[in-house]
């Protein structure tokens, strides 16, 4: 049995976290993930200037379903005043138990604003972020941790030093993705950065993320690296049990979950009922498609029944149609440990601002950060 993850004054009992995903990780999404299994499910990432700005679209992502006890909510800022406003109003408002700070994604449009994955280059800037946002969650007592990757890519790498950092500024925990913004989502995570870091801090808890597919790579994660807890994001892409599956691997219980296609159009009501029921029927149909080729990867389900998934607009429609699956075909054992979701290729050179790369203070900076965000990573 795995202890629990703590962070700060919230304990975890089961050390698993739910990555953000924009688009992904809604109120909907997180709820059908907790009512599987235990652990912590954190909003799809917002942005502080959107939230002290009062934007429209980032006031409409952050919602949560009424049975959701622990609010989390992954942050993204560039600037350390913003950051830390934003800290308060979750805090103060919105009765958020957890603040994490995106320092990870990759995408090219976050980088060229030297936002995500591009910010722990300058690392004097990091700590002020991580300062202030520290400052603003202390009265209320909420723990505040960062998400990073190793680094720019393989010649400009930041995640020792992003750890350093973490702990001089006051932070609960780091959660370390093992590959480089340069990466992207394709090849092989780096388990041996992600122990490397466990060895290099003293202080706070090391989460592990990247190429989590099985409850048992989570264990062999903890095993190899001793981190104190995984982040699993693709992994659980039209697989939410996956979430059951771990709760029983970390209290010492062989169980791998592996579904009928039965099953798995039940959940696939579930979620669809869900998101209707935060959304309305018309959008909460719409989001929904976008998972349908996620849970009927490696089943036998035709081209035309994938199709017509992918277009429904009612319940009654998802409704026929998922009654013409065949409810005792076996899950595909062959997608057992395979990537899902986004891979593709290396993006190459990383985007970032003119003369990025030239100090690692930042503190002088303007950098420029759009109200409203709506990609994560």
């Amino acid at each position: 049995m795995t202890a629990p993850l703590r962070l700060g004054s919230l304990t975890v009992d089961t050390p698993v976290v739910l990555a953000p995903m924009a688009g992904i990780t809604n109120a909907a999404y997180r709820r059908l993930c907790a009512e599987q299994g235990a652990g912590l499910y954190v909003c799809e990432m917002i942005t502080s200037r959107g939230l002290v700005e009062r934007d429209d679209t980032t006031m409409k992502m952050l919602v949560f379903d009424e049975l959701e006890t622990v609010r989390s909510v992954q942050l993204y800022g560039t600037d350390p005043v913003y950051v830390g406003k934003a800290t308060e109003i979750l805090c103060g408002e919105y009765g958020v138990a957890h603040v994490d700070l995106n320092f990870g994604c990759p995408v090219p449009k976050v980088t060229r604003k030297g936002g995500g994955g591009a910010l722990p280059w300058k690392r004097n800037l990091l700590g002020l972020i991580l300062e202030q946002a520290v400052a603003a969650a202390a009265p209320y007592d909420v723990p505040v941790t960062m998400k990073t990757r190793k680094g720019l890519d393989d010649d400009h790498l930041t995640y020792l030093d992003a750890g350093r950092i973490a702990e001089e500024s006051g932070c609960a925990a780091i959660a370390l993705h093992g590959r480089t913004v340069a990466q992207a989502y394709s090849g092989q995570a780096d388990w041996d950065a992600i122990a490397a870091l466990v060895d290099h801090v003293d202080t706070i808890p090391v989460l592990g993320n990247g190429d989590i597919w099985e409850a048992r790579d989570a264990l062999r994660m903890v095993e190899q690296t001793g981190v104190a807890g995984v982040v699993v994001g693709r992994g659980c892409l039209g697989r939410p049990w996956l979430f059951r599956d771990l709760a029983a691997a970390f209290a010492g219980e062989e169980v791998r979950t592996l579904p009928t296609l039965g099953e798995v159009a039940t959940m696939m009501r579930r979620h669809a009922e869900l998101l209707c029921q935060h959304m309305g029927e018309e959008r909460g149909c719409k989001e929904f498609r976008k998972h349908v080729t996620w849970y009927l990867k490696g089943f036998a389900a035709g081209g035309q029944m994938r199709r017509s998934l992918g277009l429904v607009s009612t319940l009654a429609d998802l409704d026929g149609l998922l009654a013409g699956l065949d409810p005792d075909e076996e899950f595909p054992a062959s997608e057992l440990g395979t990537p899902r979701g986004r891979q593709g290729s290396p993006r190459g050179k990383v985007v970032l601002p003119e003369g990025w790369l030239d100090d690692t203070d930042g503190t002088g900076c303007v950098l420029r950060e759009d109200a409203a965000e709506t990609t994560g990573g």
